[in-house]
């Protein structure tokens, strides 16, 4: 039951989401006009896609994870044996705004045609707002502040959005009875963090969840939580939610059990990554529960082909910022096959990336266009560059994400 009350409320939601944008959606302009049909349905030649992300520096963990999702995606894509190719390129950009528009400008020279990220928000807004100018199409897998899409109409996003992260998270609490007194710790020098908390709180006063403390923090703060954890202690919180990093998550769980404050914390995807964050005694987290688009310890044949795929190559089973890379090459593939299905074919090689980003703003745009991956089934995209997909719950158990 409560399964089918969650499914309902997202249900519901995706309804309504495709209702108010169906209208823009409908009366996008025929896009790719300069592109050529071949005349035969099909799609081919070769694509450069690029990825901006952070492959050193402290975020290293999520970009890495973007990158190697990527790349299994893109070796599948061109083995299929089709006339189509894509041509991969990754650009580190150190978690660092500037460095991330600099990275933008080496792909740029390479003749990049479409974008997969930035992977966090802040460089995303930097490179979103110089990619709407040259007409180049993002994707982003985990960037998911609305500041990102609000950049323009070239770029979308895999992930969900902050506020759909808030609220859904909120709902699912509720729902399923996890905490009736919650504590809440977010970081209010950050946009991600700052976003998911604001519509937490409302949905929690939508739904009568009782929140009894609210602190924050910054960047320059994050090493002692011992006032917030006071203070949700005092206040008699039976759960706290965590709209943060696994950085500082992992502060905060070492530094409760210091206190033997033991108390269920709920977070949502930034905190995917703790597991895997070296010196972290991985115990401290268990029973930690998230809400996350992807479980590698689902069933289907598409996860458990990934996982075991990524573990082959990469020794590690990989978190929800790998899903969500691997499932962006496969969209943006589906995506221009959709348009050659129904233009008589199409050759991208050569095509400027204005052209493919017209063909690509058509088609997320367009409701009837859906995807099927690891991180959602039946996606679909809203005209503002919103994904519609079901959430996931998942605890850790053993050191390990297990779906609940």
């Amino acid at each position: 039951m409560k399964k089918k009350l969650i499914s309902l409320m997202l249900s519901t939601a995706m309804v309504l989401s495709l209702t108010a944008c169906s209208g823009a959606a409908n009366t996008a302009a025929p896009a790719g006009d300069s592109a050529q049909a071949t005349g035969s349905g099909e799609l081919t030649g070769t694509l450069k896609v690029g990825m901006i992300g952070p492959l050193t520096g402290a975020a290293a963990l999520y970009g890495s994870a973007v990158n190697n999702g990527t790349k299994i995606a893109v070796d599948e894509i061109n083995a299929l044996g089709t006339g189509f190719k894509m041509e991969y390129q990754p650009e580190d950009d150190e978690h660092d705004a500037e460095k991330s528009v600099n990275a933008y400008n080496k792909l740029k020279d390479w003749k990049v045609q479409a974008i997969v990220g930035c992977v966090t928000t802040t460089p995303c807004v930097a490179v979103a707002a110089e990619g709407n100018s040259d007409r180049m199409f993002m994707l982003t897998p985990s960037a998911s502040a609305t500041s990102v899409t609000e950049q323009g109409d070239n770029i979308f996003q895999l992930c969900f959005s902050d506020p759909n992260q808030g609220s859904a998270s909120a709902q699912y609490i509720k729902d399923n009875g996890l905490g009736s007194k919650v504590a809440i710790i977010y970081n209010n020098s950050d946009v991600y963090s700052t976003g998911i908390y604001q519509t937490f709180s409302a949905k929690a006063a939508e739904v009568g969840l009782e929140v009894v403390s609210t602190t924050t923090f910054t960047d320059d703060t994050a090493n002692d939580f011992s006032v917030q954890l006071t203070d949700a202690q005092k206040a008699g919180a039976d759960l706290i939610f965590l709209p943060i990093y696994y950085t500082p998550a992992s502060l905060i769980l070492q530094q409760a059990d210091a206190m033997g404050y033991k108390v269920p914390m709920f977070g949502v995807d930034g905190m995917d990554g703790i597991l895997g964050l070296e010196g972290f005694d991985t115990k401290l987290a268990e029973g930690v529960m998230l809400l996350t688009p992807f479980s590698a310890d689902a069933k289907d044949e598409k996860t458990v082909n990934f996982v075991t795929k990524y573990q082959e190559s990469f020794k590690e089973v990989p978190i929800q910022f790998a899903a969500d890379g691997y499932d962006c090459p496969y969209a943006i593939y589906e995506a221009l096959k959709y348009y050659a299905s129904k233009n008589g074919g199409l050759d991208v090689t050569g095509k400027s990336n204005k052209d493919i980003c017209d063909i690509l703003v058509s088609v997320f745009a367009d409701p009837n266009f859906k995807v099927d991956g690891i991180t959602g089934e039946g996606m679909t995209w809203t005209a503002n560059g919103e994904v519609n997909k079901a959430p996931k719950a998942v605890v850790i158990k053993d050191g390990v994400y297990v779906g609940l």
